[in-house]
């Protein structure tokens, strides 16, 4: 997925987006999605491997080199690697975001879980919110919840887009912009960023 079907030349190339989610469904769906909207600009890869934040970044440390290793042979790496997480209760979150910013891996990490970011798309959300207060409360507007990004509940998404990111640069105001602090940045979501990026 996301590479252009014939080589073109480095000129005409479309910005080109690594992307590495810890799950294989609903993080992968919305971004496939986001990736087709904007598929004339920009070029998205979604990685293989999936897994908790600090196996992850790390996959994305390697794929990065081995991209960079072999650009000469197959023109430009890519433009921006990006790894997109939960907060949840995994071990290593300083770690993993330590070793993204050494070695210039973009994160998108939503504190508690990616239901958040859905959930900034109807409502504000300030309060700290566990995974199951987050789930139920989007499952009250998507019907079947967060996990189940179907085409309707996707367009939907599409149009609120603009007071999801609103709503989420708020909050990343009032942690201080801190992606870091957990788990005190909650509630928090960076998917704005990637879609920015996306959608460039």
């Amino acid at each position: 997925m996301g590479h252009p079907r014939r080589p073109v030349s480095d000129g005409a190339r479309r910005y080109s987006l690594l992307v590495f989610t810890e799950g294989e469904v609903a993080e992968e769906i919305y971004l496939v999605h986001q990736y087709r909207r904007n598929r004339f600009k920009v070029s998205v890869e979604i990685g293989k491997f999936h897994g908790t934040p600090l196996p992850l970044v790390r996959a994305a440390v390697e794929a990065k080199r081995k991209n960079e290793r072999g650009q000469k042979r197959k023109g430009r790496a890519h433009d921006e690697v990006w790894c997109v997480f939960d907060v949840d209760e995994h071990p290593d979150l300083q770690e993993a975001i330590a070793l993204a910013r050494a070695h210039d891996i973009r994160v998108a990490v939503s504190n508690p879980c990616l239901e958040l970011w859905i959930l900034l798309h109807y409502e504000n959300q300030t309060a700290f919110i566990d995974r199951r207060e987050v789930q139920r409360a989007t499952k009250k507007h998507t019907k079947a919840g967060g996990k189940s990004l179907d085409t309707k509940v996707l367009e939907e998404l599409d149009t609120k887009y603009g007071e999801a990111r609103d709503r989420a640069r708020r909050l990343d105001a009032k942690h201080a912009g801190d992606e870091t602090r957990f788990p005190e940045n909650n509630p928090s979501s960076g998917m704005w960023r990637i879609v920015d990026s996306i959608s460039r």
